[in-house]
């Protein structure tokens, strides 16, 4: 396994001393992740060394810029086991992403009678715009619920993808109990009536190797500020004979083939989905945590963030103030997510009184308001773990979680 400490080296944020808190203790990996100083660097590359307009200029800078992008989308494909690079549709998150193809997609192919299925641990970002198109196309819209462990109900997969349904929408990883889904599993059952199905990788992509194209998967979106790029650049991953044939999301400039004064035609893929100037410095940082991520290898980071839960979830079943949600003993798909909520304090009271300690976790409903109330909560804790989180961190929290009754005096 890697050596976790020496990986503080190269994120600078997490390296600087913060007055009497010391180095900040940072849990908050599920909303976004720090950056490595190799992804700042490109990205100052670029803004200072080949700044310009991709795909319209004949000069130097412009086709730089082109290349860099192009080239991004490439490793993007590379990194995800997409056929094609062609399939790379970048967009600003994983929002937009999902959003492309609720329009697009859903709006153009579900009808009235015609049922979308979703699981009720989606992100509301996988969910309020399926909302939005069974309600625009008069179809109806179904939920797969959970075990008393937190996973998926086998039972509501079995019955509930049937001839109606026409999409499925699903997490790979739960953003608030970190579980691990069987995509590959739904997307067969799926398939098998005709289903397409739309996979959230933003919880994924950062902790585990994906492959598309063994997953099979319709869909696939992800965010890139989620592991370890810029904020503002997302991907959308499509199959290239789906994509072919949606309309596009947006128009405007730079995806079109001609405009006349009255019609318009669209330019091939992926340029038909890229309306506009795109973040090419974004593209540039997404490059850099690609190859980041590469080089210390998934199974060295999901190594890593096994020893920090093997570290952290006996200790805090032992306080009796602790209540856990997705924390099952003896599961073998959970990620480093550790969602929790402390006796008798409000999640918003406990993140602040952490915060004094120097340690940041996110508290509230994590946008996934319809899983909260199937929980019987209004909002939770998260702490969430990365690559360079360390045992030291995992000492920190903890010490001061013990400290957050007596602040409230509880105790």
């Amino acid at each position: 396994m890697p050596e976790t400490q020496s990986f503080l080296k190269d994120f600078p944020l997490l390296a600087q001393s913060r007055g009497d808190r010391g180095r900040i203790v940072y849990l908050d990996n599920g909303a976004t992740t720090q950056k490595p100083e190799s992804v700042v660097q490109s990205i100052c590359h670029y803004y200072g060394g080949c700044n310009a307009n991709p795909h319209r200029g004949a000069y130097a800078l412009s086709v730089q810029a082109t290349d860099i992008y192009e080239q991004a989308r490439v490793r993007t494909a590379q990194f995800i086991k997409a056929r094609r690079p062609e399939e790379i549709i970048f967009t600003k998150n994983a929002t937009e992403a999902l959003n492309l193809v609720a329009y697009s997609y859903g709006l153009t192919n579900i009808g009235e009678g015609d049922e979308i299925l979703i699981t009720i641990a989606e992100h509301h970002s996988n969910l309020v715009p399926w909302q939005f198109v069974a309600r625009a196309r008069g179809a109806a819209l179904k939920y797969i619920y959970l075990e008393a462990d937190g996973n998926l109900s086998a039972e509501d997969i079995e019955t509930k993808i049937t001839e109606r349904t026409k999409l499925v929408a699903v997490t790979q990883v739960s953003n608030v109990l970190g579980l691990k889904n069987d995509v590959a599993g739904i997307i067969k059952k799926a398939h098998s009536v005709g289903a397409v199905v739309v996979v959230d990788g933003s919880q994924s992509v950062a902790h585990m190797a994906v492959d598309v194209a063994a997953m099979d998967a319709d869909f696939f979106a992800f965010s890139g500020h989620k592991m370890l790029s810029p904020m503002g650049i997302g991907v959308l991953y499509g199959k290239y004979e789906l994509l072919d044939k949606m309309p596009p999301f947006l128009r405007g400039g730079d995806m079109i083939e001609y405009v006349g004064e009255q019609e318009a035609t669209w330019a091939e893929l992926p340029m038909k989905f890229e309306a506009g100037t795109q973040n090419v410095g974004g593209a540039a940082g997404l490059t850099a945590a690609i190859d980041y991520l590469e080089k210390l290898t998934f199974e060295g980071i999901e190594a890593i963030e096994q020893d920090l839960l093997d570290y952290a979830l006996p200790r805090l079943r032992e306080l009796p103030f602790i209540k856990l949600y997705g924390c099952d003993s003896g599961q073998n798909n959970k990620t480093g997510i550790i969602t929790f909520n402390v006796q008798d304090v409000h999640p918003h009271d406990v993140a602040t009184i952490l915060d004094s300690y120097g340690v940041a976790i996110r508290a509230g409903h994590h946008c996934a308001q319809p899983l909260m109330k199937y929980l019987g909560v209004n909002a939770t804790c998260r702490a969430s773990f990365y690559l360079y989180n360390t045992r030291e961190d995992i000492d920190r929290w903890l010490a001061a979680l013990g400290k957050v009754r007596g602040v409230m005096h509880l105790e």
